[in-house]
């Protein structure tokens, strides 16, 4: 019990789990351009791209990620933001 409760002492916020759906993800090249951009914003600590379902799935720890900063996001790398879920862990 004193491990757990020292871990959860040492977060920042909550972890929030986003499913996000982009489209024109053809290739490995455009999902590494996209993992750049993602792993520079504060807070994301994992994130998976499946270039068929045109899904990235985004890990933060005491972080939200808006609607506007992801389609910015996207927009600059040549991508189209769709629409995100997003799950409070």
């Amino acid at each position: 019990m004193g491990l757990l409760f020292s871990l959860s002492s040492l977060t920042h916020g909550e972890t929030i789990l986003y499913s996000i759906r982009v489209d024109g993800l053809a290739c490995p090249y455009c999902a590494y351009g996209i993992e750049k951009k993602l792993n520079q914003l504060k807070g994301v600590k994992f994130l998976d791209i499946d270039l068929e379902k045109g899904i990235v799935s985004v890990q933060t720890e005491g972080v939200k990620l808006s609607d506007e900063q992801l389609k910015q996001l996207f927009e600059d790398s040549g991508f189209s933001y769709r629409s995100k879920q997003e799950t409070i862990k």
